[in-house]
């Protein structure tokens, strides 16, 4: 799930610290990579849902310009409970993970993680340290009912929790916690972690 990268649209929190151009960058960036990443042909269909509605490809150039095969689909109205449920509304049935655009660790391995505990639980969390989510998977294809995430306290310590209790289900799996960057201090700490270097001790 993604927005259209535009200034003063997105990682706002990140911007009163880093500044608009530079926050914009970081997501348009962070999102791309992400993408690129993350299609994988022959192991698992990648869609992007993209907000606004009104947006297409062509908002998200590295998609047009990469050849990359992406489908790109609406979120379509609603808090983040109906969006989600929208996008496992619209997935064909089988295992379905919905992820955000905004965390740079995720890689191939870890999808594939969350794809093999969902052959044995009713759903999947992707956990991060604030109580929120980076990840959740469902079987798509059932009947969901109305109103599937109502009650979740969205950008809250009880995400995840509350997300968990309105699915309703008994088999919940985890798969490896990470964290989203939305203001200046996770920035700074993502930083600090990609400009590490490791020296060699000397005999």
């Amino acid at each position: 799930m993604a927005k259209v990268p535009r200034a003063g649209r997105v990682k706002t929190r990140l911007a009163a610290g880093l500044g608009t151009v530079e926050a914009l960058r970081f997501y348009r960036n962070a999102l791309a990579a992400t993408v690129r990443r993350l299609v994988q042909p022959g192991r698992w269909q990648t869609r992007l849902s993209i907000a606004p509605d009104t947006a297409s490809q062509i908002d998200f150039p590295f998609v047009s310009n990469s050849g990359l095969k992406l489908q790109v689909q609406p979120q379509g109205p609603g808090d983040l409970g109906a969006r989600l449920q929208r996008v496992f509304q619209m997935a064909p049935p089988g295992a379905v993970l919905v992820i955000g655009s905004d965390i740079p660790a995720i890689t191939p391995t870890l999808i594939s993680d969350a794809f093999a505990v969902l052959e044995g639980q009713q759903a999947v969390f992707g956990p991060s340290d604030d109580g929120g989510f980076w990840l959740i998977g469902l079987q798509a294809g059932r009947r969901f009912p109305p109103h599937l995430f109502k009650g979740v306290r969205w950008s809250t310590s009880h995400a995840r929790a509350d997300s968990v209790q309105a699915l309703g289900v008994s088999r919940v799996g985890m798969v490896a916690s990470l964290d989203d960057v939305d203001d200046i201090g996770s920035f700074n700490r993502l930083h600090a972690l990609s400009t590490r270097v490791i020296l060699p001790v000397s005999s």
